[in-house]
C-alpha cells in the first residue's frame, strides 16, 4: 500500500449543463490542488488559457468561503490559500464532500467536486484516472453554459434548436456558417486517460529542443502537458504529401534547372512574382497589382521561406536550384520530410524567434485552439517580455511569422469561424517537425 495516500473516487460535474456534463475520477489524495488543475484541464479538454480558482463553496465571493489561489492571485494580494499548499484529501474527507472550481472568470465555468468513495491505493496506481463521463468538453471562450449549448444545437441538425441556433450564430459571424463549423470531439475515456498519463518532465526519447523546452518552462504545466503528449508521426502518403507541398514543388519547377534572373536589388521579375501569387491564391490575403516581390509580401515571404528551407538560393544575380531542391523536385515524400526538418524557420530573428517557432509547432501539432494565445504564453513561461510589458497574442505574430508562413503554404491551416483553425494534415505535419528536431 502507499503509505496513508488513498484514491478518492470524484464526480466532476460542469454545473448548469443538461443533461449533465462530467466526469469520474480516481485521484491520489495527496494530490496539492494545483495538480487537480492541471486534471481538470486535461478531463475536460481546456486549454489553460483563463484564470482558476478553487473554492470551498460556489460563492466564491461570500466573506465565510475559503478560495485556494493560483500563483497569479497570491502574488496580485488577493486574499486565500496557496493552492500548492493544499491536498485534495485535506478537503474531500468524507462522501459527499464537495469543493468548487472556477475556470475562466468571463465565462465562468463552475465544476463542482464531490467525493463519492475512498478506495485502497497501490504504489502503482496512477496519480489520476478518468473511469467515466458524458459530453464533450466546450470550446474556450464559447460564451459560458448558454453559448456552450447552443454551440451544441449548432452542430446537430437533429437538435430542436438546431435552426434557431444555427440562424443566431450567423447572425453574429456571417451566412456562411454551417452546422460542421461548430463539430466537437466526442469524449473519449482513452483520450483522456492517454493525456492525464503524460509525463509533465519530459520523457528520454524527447528529441533534444523538446527536453531543452520542458526543462526551460518552469511550472507551466499546460505547456510541458502539451509538449510530452505530442505522439511520434505517421508516415505521409504519397498523394497527401504531394497536395501539401505541392506550392514548394511548383516553385522548385519553375526556379528549374537554368534558375530565374532577379532584379538589380535582388527581388523575382515582375512575372515571376505574378505567377507565384496566382499559384498561391492571394487575392483574399493582400492587395495590389502582385508585380513587384518587395510590395507583395506574401510572395517575398514563400520565397525567403523556401530559402531558409534550403531548397532555392542566391548565385550570382540568379535564384538557383540548391543539391536538396533538385534532388527532391519530383519526391513529393522526401521534400515532405525535408521541410518537417526544416521548421522552425528563424533566419536572423534569435533565440525568441526560434521559440516562437517552436511553439508554433507545439501548438499546431496539439492542436490548440487560439494558436496565438498559446504561442505568446508559451514565450512567457521561458521568460520572454516584450517592450511594454507581457507578450500577447498580437505582438508574438512577427517572431512566429516565418514559419507559421511555411506552414501556411503547406496548408495547416483551413476554414474560418470565429478565426483561422488547424488542419488535420497540419497536425500530421506539425508532429513530424516536431519530431525530426535534434
Amino acid at each position: 500500500m502507499a503509505g496513508h495516500t488513498s484514491s478518492l473516487r470524484v464526480r466532476v460535474e460542469l454545473e448548469e449543463t443538461e443533461p449533465p456534463l462530467w466526469r469520474r475520477l480516481e485521484l491520489a489524495s495527496d494530490m496539492p490542488l494545483s495538480e487537480v488543475h492541471g486534471v481538470l484541464q486535461t478531463a475536460f479538454g481546456w486549454t489553460d488559457s483563463h484564470l482558476h480558482r478553487f473554492s470551498s463553496s460556489p460563492d466564491v465571493y461570500d466573506p465565510a468561503t475559503v478560495n485556494y489561489l493560483m500563483p497569479f492571485e497570491i502574488d496580485e494580494g488577493e486574499p486565500g490559500v496557496p493552492e500548492g499548499a493544499v491536498r485534495l484529501g485535506e478537503l474531500l474527507v468524507d462522501a459527499g464532500d464537495r469543493l468548487t472550481y472556477t475556470y475562466d472568470f468571463g465565462d465562468d465555468w463552475t465544476h463542482t467536486l464531490e467525493l463519492e468513495s475512498t478506495l485502497p491505493r497501490t504504489d502503482s496506481a496512477p496519480r489520476a484516472v478518468c473511469t467515466a463521463g458524458e459530453r464533450p468538453g466546450p470550446p474556450e471562450d464559447c460564451g459560458g453554459v448558454d453559448g456552450y449549448e447552443a454551440w451544441c444545437a449548432a452542430a446537430d441538425p437533429s437538435h430542436p434548436d438546431h435552426a434557431a441556433a444555427l440562424a443566431s450564430f450567423r447572425d453574429i459571424v456571417g451566412t456562411d456558417v454551417a452546422a460542421t463549423d461548430f463539430t466537437m470531439s466526442p469524449f473519449d475515456i482513452d483520450e483522456v486517460n492517454r493525456a492525464l498519463a503524460a509525463p509533465v518532465t519530459g520523457a528520454s526519447d524527447l528529441p533534444a529542443a523538446l527536453a531543452d523546452l520542458l526543462r526551460d518552462t518552469g511550472d507551466a504545466v499546460w505547456l510541458q502537458k502539451a509538449i510530452a503528449g505530442i505522439p511520434r508521426p505517421d508516415a505521409p502518403d504519397a498523394e497527401a504529401a504531394a497536395r501539401a507541398v505541392h506550392p514548394f514543388t511548383w516553385l522548385l519547377d519553375r526556379v528549374g534547372i537554368e534558375g530565374i534572373t532577379l532584379t538589380g536589388a535582388g527581388y523575382l521579375p515582375p512575372e515571376h512574382v505574378q505567377a507565384v501569387a496566382a499559384e498561391l491564391g492571394i487575392e483574399d490575403e493582400w492587395y495590389g497589382k502582385f508585380n513587384r516581390e518587395s510590395q507583395t509580401l506574401p510572395v517575398l515571404a514563400f520565397r525567403e521561406s523556401a530559402q531558409q528551407a534550403k531548397l532555392v538560393r542566391k548565385h550570382k544575380g540568379k535564384l538557383v536550384l540548391t543539391p536538396a531542391g533538385r534532388r527532391l523536385r519530383a519526391d513529393p515524400v522526401g521534400l515532405w520530410w525535408h521541410l518537417a526538418a526544416q521548421l522552425p524557420l528563424a533566419a536572423g530573428g534569435g533565440e525568441v524567434e526560434r521559440h516562437a517557432g517552436l511553439l508554433t509547432l507545439i501548438g499546431t501539432a496539439a492542436g490548440w485552439p487560439d494558436l496565438d494565445d498559446g504561442i505568446a504564453r508559451g514565450l512567457d513561461a521561458l521568460g520572454w517580455v516584450g517592450r511594454d510589458g507581457p507578450l500577447n497574442s498580437y505582438t508574438v505574430n512577427d517572431a512566429s511569422r516565418r514559419t507559421r508562413t511555411a506552414l501556411l503554404r503547406l496548408a495547416a491551416f483551413e476554414g474560418r469561424l470565429f478565426k483561422e483553425r488547424v488542419s488535420e494534415h497540419g497536425v500530421a505535419f506539425a508532429r513530424a517537425a516536431v519530431w525530426t528536431w535534434p
